[in-house]
């Protein structure tokens, strides 16, 4: 973005056009939801919101577009799933600026101003993100950054889950130099962080400290249960990045969950094993407490994980 382009420049365009990428599979009220809330950013620039239909048929919402957005709705033409859905929103996307949104969240209307005037302000900057809000049954808990910007020795060591999948916007010219989201980690888990190691690689992603997404917390997940492919790919995202190697607890944590996840699938020893491994690299990993009752069998890993939620937290 050069200086002409900035918001508050004197001539030129102030705003550039923003892409927005909303995937999606069979949950119309809460796609509804996002989409209006896209459509309804007070930012003065050009917004196209671009659903992908992951493999299923298009049901086109009943809204009303307002002057300067437009809605498109494209099938995901890439492999099934959440990583497939992203990469086809981004072939599409005609925008100087690319943004995602899951289903099942929404914007605050200042979103897209505040992160755009941020992104101009910070040309070194790879990607922009924001506070979050948890919302969903016995939970409404806020949660926001306490510094500027996170860069790739941050997300080497902690997941960073107030930078979520529905808080970044990136410069187009960082997704092309990046690339797409990774399509063959193991079931699409953890994809949106094995990309943001990536684009941390690339620059900092800097952060609007205001809350600006509700992320929907209702307690579930697509991946319980799903225990073999959560450890077959957080195995992957080890072997794809290496400098992971490089931070103890980053390390520990990342092997906190193939333990925990042996454990709720009943794979005991090699649990054990990697419990050893944790303790190891960082005794204080929080892991070790989660899983040694899993292990144990007095509580289940799919208890241990709706505990967690209920504090906002993941394991």
């Amino acid at each position: 973005m050069t200086d002409r382009d900035q918001p508050g420049a004197a001539t030129g365009p102030a705003y550039p056009a923003v892409t927005v990428v909303v995937a999606t599979r069979d949950r119309p009220g809460l796609l509804e939801r996002a989409v209006r809330a896209v459509l309804d950013q007070d930012y003065p620039g050009p917004v196209e919101c671009v659903v992908v239909y992951d493999h299923t048929e298009i049901r086109p919402l009943d809204l009303a577009v307002p002057a300067g957005r437009a809605l498109r709705y494209v099938t995901n033409t890439h492999r099934r799933g959440l990583p497939g859905g992203r990469n086809t929103g981004a072939d599409e996307a005609t925008g100087d600026l690319i943004a995602f949104c899951d289903d099942d969240d929404f914007w605050l209307p200042t979103k897209l101003t505040r992160q755009v005037e941020l992104l101009a302000a910070r040309p070194d900057a790879a990607a922009a993100s924001c506070g979050i809000r948890l919302e969903g049954p016995g939970i409404a808990k806020e949660r926001r950054l306490d510094r500027a910007e996170v860069g790739l020795p941050d997300f080497v060591e902690d997941r960073v889950m107030e930078v979520h999948s529905s808080t970044i916007l990136v410069r187009r010219s960082t997704w092309d130099v990046v690339g797409p989201v990774d399509e063959e980690l193991p079931g699409g888990y953890g994809e949106d962080y094995e990309w943001l190691l990536r684009v941390a690689a690339h620059g900092p992603v800097v952060i609007v400290p205001e809350v600006l997404v509700v992320v929907d917390w209702h307690g579930g997940s697509f991946f319980f249960g799903r225990w073999a492919m959560i450890v077959e790919a957080t195995r992957y995202l080890l072997d794809k990045h290496p400098e992971l190697a490089g931070s103890r607890t980053g390390l520990a944590r990342l092997h906190g969950q193939i333990a925990f996840a042996l454990a709720s699938g009943h794979r005991r020893r090699e649990a054990l094993r990697e419990l050893g491994r944790v303790v190891r690299l960082n005794p204080r990993e929080k892991r070790v407490l989660v899983t040694v009752p899993v292990v144990l069998g007095l509580l289940s890993g799919e208890r241990v994980l709706r505990l967690a939620q209920r504090r906002g937290r993941g394991v």
